[in-house]
């Protein structure tokens, strides 16, 4: 597992996430957890095509900012 962070900027200012990264990933589970400030906030799944999709939702953020930091995670070529 690697750990890596990552901040969005959000209408409410700029946020900074932890995310985990399976890197052995075996379809079983969700490839990356998010936290922020030591909360889990949601997970993510690549499809595919590398696009991800929301895997859990702790139900912590609104989903507009989970596809956010999913488009944000993209940019990382994952």
């Amino acid at each position: 597992m690697e750990k890596f962070e990552l901040s969005l900027k959000t209408k409410s200012g700029i946020r900074h996430f932890e995310v985990k990264d399976y890197m052995h990933h075996d379809g079983d589970s969700c490839k990356y957890e998010v936290f922020e400030n030591g909360q889990f906030v949601g997970s993510f799944e690549p499809d595919g095509h590398h696009h991800l999709h929301i895997c859990t939702n702790a139900g912590v953020l609104k989903a507009d900012v989970l596809h956010s930091i999913a488009e944000e995670l993209e940019r990382y070529n994952i």
